[in-house]
């Protein structure tokens, strides 16, 4: 688990995650209804071993999108950091939406900022295969 979280020390490849659906298909995403405040409701990594849910670990994933392009958030790996230890990470930044995709650019060195997600009703939502794993994160708008 520690060396798919944190691309710098711990992932060490580039992580290229195939985006994936689950929304309506009628739903056209804005930067308007895509901005809003975003917790992670599934965040998993499945491997040769199995599944580890990485929420129920301790893990949390909290990233606010404005209307302006900028992010703010946080993510928190217990363990996932290199060596072991806590990964806390800054998830302040930017994001864009193109069609359904949305990419974010931050600061902190994590797979985040280097995975695409789809833009659903309500979601955020990524899943890629790497290393021999896969991360699955789906993220839920506030209402």
């Amino acid at each position: 688990m520690r060396s798919l979280i944190s691309r710098a020390g711990i992932l060490g490849v580039a992580l290229a995650l195939a985006a994936c659906g689950g929304g309506s298909d009628s739903f056209s995403p804005t930067t308007e209804t895509v901005a809003g405040d975003y917790t992670a409701q599934v965040f998993t990594l499945t491997s040769s071993v199995g599944t580890t849910d990485l929420l129920a670990l301790g893990a949390t994933v909290a990233v606010t999108l404005k209307p302006d392009g900028t992010t703010t958030g946080q993510l928190f790996v217990p363990g996932g950091a290199e060596g072991g230890g806590d990964l806390t990470a800054d998830l302040a930044g930017t994001w864009t939406l193109t069609g359904t995709k949305v990419t974010f650019s931050q600061t902190s060195d994590t797979f985040i900022q280097n995975a695409d997600f789809t833009a659903g009703p309500g979601n955020l939502i990524g899943e890629g295969t790497f290393s021999g794993a896969t991360v699955r994160l789906v993220l839920e708008k506030a209402k």
